[in-house]
């Protein structure tokens, strides 16, 4: 019996627009090769103390607020989303004790797409475009649950021809967060490659909710990483946090402070089926049947 392969189509303009509403904010930016740096942490030594011979090659900390406030109001305009106050800065988190600043800015962005419009194959596809045009390596998907975790493993799989083919064969490794399988971790954060780590929220939760629990693995010093916490490689790598469905992901005060201690550069949060839509900037795009926003 032969194999069935699946034929993508690359041209879908809808797609195109929300891929494109991300990548914008980038708009001037050079592309950055990755840097080593020395990963920070250890036994004893807290969470940023101190410094270690392990390097990691992560995300560059480049996001300037200023550029990026410029860029993100021009996508806005562009596709004519409401926004209350042009003027405002954008929000974002203070990441643990260092003094928030441009370089520790973690922006929030959302995407919002009908159901059945291709939200997965636009968020791998965004992961692509900011691989080859800025340099951006270490992704993390977070869905809420194991099933979608499992669609989405099934689409970088079937999909990987067609991404190949599409941006001159780059290579790329994807894997599922697993506390039994810890030593996929640190090539995680050592590779140059394009590195994407899917995880579940419900798993990430149970691991993170106290520190200083027995199941807390992420958190949890750990010999064959060298004394380290994995939780240390994975902010090293300062990734771009995807959140699928956010209403059922990062609903919970719990759930956020997870998503946070990964150390994002920024997130992007894409849902296709939305809860609040009063509370929210939205952009209704002149073919009518897909609606989606970039807003922070």
């Amino acid at each position: 019996m032969s194999e069935i392969k699946f034929q993508f189509d690359p041209n879908q303009r809808h797609q195109h627009e929300a891929v494109d509403a991300v990548v914008s904010l980038f708009e001037g930016q050079t592309r950055r090769e990755i840097s080593l740096s020395p990963i920070r942490g250890g036994t004893g030594s807290g969470l940023w103390a101190g410094s270690g011979i392990d390097q990691a090659a992560g995300n560059d900390p480049y996001l300037l607020g200023g550029q990026l406030k410029e860029n993100l109001r021009k996508v806005q305009d562009r596709y004519e989303v409401d926004v209350t106050d042009p003027s405002a800065e954008i929000e974002g988190w203070e990441l643990f004790d260092e003094p928030l600043d441009e370089t520790r800015l973690v922006p929030h962005f959302t995407v919002e797409m009908e159901t059945g419009t291709g939200k997965t194959y636009v968020y791998l596809r965004t992961i692509f475009e900011l691989s080859v045009k800025y340099g951006i390596q270490k992704f993390v998907i977070v869905v809420p649950s194991i099933a979608i975790r499992e669609g989405v493993l099934a689409s970088l799989s079937a999909m990987r021809e067609h991404f190949r083919a599409l941006y001159n064969n780059v290579e790329y490794e994807h894997f599922v967060y697993d506390s039994k399988r810890l030593n996929r971790i640190r090539p995680f954060a050592e590779s140059r490659m394009l590195q994407i780590m899917v995880i579940n929220i419900d798993a990430f939760n149970k691991d993170v909710d106290d520190e200083r629990s027995k199941g807390s693995v992420i958190l949890r010093e750990n010999d064959s990483l060298g004394g380290r916490r994995p939780i240390e490689f994975i902010q090293a790598a300062r990734p771009v946090v995807i959140i699928d469905e956010p209403q059922s992901v990062d609903n919970t005060p719990k759930a956020q402070a997870a998503i946070r201690k990964l150390n994002p550069l920024m997130t992007l949060r894409y849902s296709a089926t939305h809860r609040s839509r009063s509370e929210e900037h939205r952009l209704n795009s002149s073919h009518g049947y897909i609606s989606y926003a970039v807003f922070c």
